[in-house]
């Protein structure tokens, strides 16, 4: 299989949380306002880390909890 079941997973959960929420018609906002570039860079960036932080944190916290079936 070329693209994980898990990659698909998280990009469709992902993808539908992030739908109409508050960042995403910032975004919109700001990129009827300022350059489009720079709204894309910002908003890329701003996804990214808060990705980052969130796997991580859950890595993190799969360390210290038990998860017992």
């Amino acid at each position: 299989l070329l693209i994980s079941s898990i990659l698909i997973q998280t990009f469709i959960m992902t993808f539908l949380a992030e739908w109409g929420n508050r960042s995403q018609i910032l975004s919109i906002s700001a990129a009827a306002t300022h350059k489009i570039y720079l709204v894309i860079i910002g908003t890329v960036l701003g996804n990214v880390i808060c990705t980052f932080l969130a796997v991580m944190g859950g890595r993190w916290l799969a360390t210290k909890i038990s998860v017992k079936h």
